[in-house]
């Protein structure tokens, strides 16, 4: 009985797991050729934690960590495009659903296999 329960509770925290980091169909993926494009005439958001930041970011990034977004979420308009970025994709998605949800952003775009995957200009 007891086994039962402890199965039935791993596979409900991997399902929550998984839904949590499943990508929402409002946020794109932009390859890396699609990102440069555009993203100096957007807001580029660096969500990696500042340490993380000062170790390297994309010229022009801002940063604001995912760990703080919610309490500086008005420093983002919703009104405008967000090209979005991490190490490697994954905190992004957590980022634009939090935009999405307090602010109401609607352009949200992310770097697709994130700072590790950047081959652009850098500023350390």
């Amino acid at each position: 009985m007891e086994i039962w329960i402890l199965i039935i509770l791993t596979v409900v925290l991997v399902a929550v797991l998984l839904l949590r980091m499943k990508k929402p169909n409002y946020l794109k993926t932009l390859d890396q050729e699609e990102f440069k494009k555009n993203y100096r005439k957007a807001q580029l958001i660096d969500v990696r934690e500042e340490k993380e930041f000062k170790t390297g970011h994309i010229l022009g990034a801002r940063n604001i960590p995912l760990s703080q977004l919610r309490q500086r979420q008005t420093e983002i308009r919703p009104d405008k495009p967000i090209y979005l970025y991490c190490q490697n994709g994954s905190r992004t998605v957590q980022a634009a659903r939090i935009l999405r949800k307090k602010r109401g952003a609607e352009d949200i775009n992310h770097l697709k296999g994130g700072f590790r995957k950047w081959t652009g200009k850098i500023k350390k």
